[in-house]
């Protein structure tokens, strides 16, 4: 894989860092990416996301949802049993897992929720007003007396 030099990014730009940082992220980023667990990423509306993780064997406690640094952090860590138990097959991954998303700017998680082994988390893109399109009205310029001026010039004239 070929790899890239962002430094002179960093040089010439301000403000910029973040995306700079997904850039080199995106293009360092292992090629065998974790596969456990399985998640969706869905559009619900036209600003709103879900994201759904399989986290079937996890209780809500053992779960941990939270924002940081403009990424949403997901882990997981099962708490020891206290029964030992002897299986003959075991197919259920409770494995400890740390899931991370990068968050786009004005994104915002508004809840998450446990249910039937599904972990779904709501996001929500917020444009702040400063950013939203705003319509200017065009108005007419005073209204001047050419008449007058023409007046006022002959008059000197005579």
């Amino acid at each position: 894989m070929r790899g890239f030099d962002f430094a002179p990014l960093y040089r010439a730009t301000v403000g910029f860092d973040r995306i700079a940082d997904l850039m080199d992220r995106a293009l360092t980023a292992d090629v065998a990416q974790p596969t456990y667990p399985p998640y969706n990423i869905e559009k619900t509306a036209e600003d709103a996301y879900r994201i759904s993780i399989a986290v079937a064997g996890f209780t809500p406690e053992e779960l941990s949802v939270e924002v940081k640094d403009g990424a949403l952090h997901v882990a997981a860590r099962k708490t020891p049993d206290q029964a030992e138990k002897a299986y003959l097959h075991r197919g259920i991954a409770t494995r400890a897992f740390e899931r991370r998303f990068a968050l786009a700017d004005h994104v915002r998680v508004t809840g998450a929720a446990h249910e039937h082994g599904m972990l779904h988390i709501d996001l929500v893109r917020e444009t702040p007003e400063a950013l939203k399109p705003r319509r200017i009205e065009i108005g007419r310029p005073a209204a001047t007396e050419p008449k007058q001026v023409e007046a006022k010039a002959l008059e000197a004239t005579v």
